[in-house]
């Protein structure tokens, strides 16, 4: 049997095959289930899939990954507070948790993660030069943008640097074009 370990953190990538030979295979992606995944997404051909390919700005892609840099900022060493604010851009994008993990360092810092249906939310804080850096990148329809407001409120930087990226726009171009089993062997 696999690891729940692995499936619990959205990282099982193949098929779960049930025990039960009556059962039918879970889908591969952790993202929330659809009543119709064979209906295109996005303009994207879905084939069974549940991965959420996005477009913005006309741009067809995996998802939005903002980096954004925290200057001057407070409770960058508060653990709960770290924890909080992860919550709350979750909840604020519409996305889907899946787990945290947070790591307090000595003598100051955090690192970790929020492990999303969507994809993940990761922070590196420097509370001693007031610096905090978070990677959002989120697909399907949450709404990755939120969390920039969320960190603002939570963290009171004096300055905030936002750079985003769109991911896997080579992935969804070629999902895009219609393909066939034996185009694939």
């Amino acid at each position: 049997m696999e690891s729940n370990a692995l499936f619990e953190l959205g990282m099982d990538l193949e098929a779960r095959v049930a025990e039960d030979a009556n059962s039918v295979a879970e889908p591969r992606s952790t993202t929330q289930k659809e009543e119709n995944v064979s209906t295109a997404v996005a303009g994207v051909y879905a084939d069974d899939r549940l991965d959420h390919f996005i477009q913005k700005e006309g741009i067809h892609c995996a998802g939005a990954h903002l980096i954004i840099d925290l200057y001057d900022a407070e409770r960058l060493d508060d653990l709960p507070h770290v924890e909080q604010a992860l919550r709350t851009c979750v909840e604020e994008a519409g996305a889907t948790l899946l787990h945290i993990h947070l790591h307090p360092f000595e003598p100051t810092g955090v690192s970790g993660v929020a492990v999303l249906a969507e994809s993940h939310i990761s922070v590196h804080t420097w509370p001693e030069a007031g610096y905090a850096a978070f990677d959002v990148f989120m697909c399907g329809d949450a709404q990755p943008e939120k969390c920039v407001a969320v960190l603002e409120k939570a963290f009171n930087p004096g300055k905030t640097a936002v750079s985003e990226l769109l991911r896997g726009r080579e992935v969804a171009h070629q999902l895009s074009k219609p393909h066939t089993l034996e185009a694939a062997e």
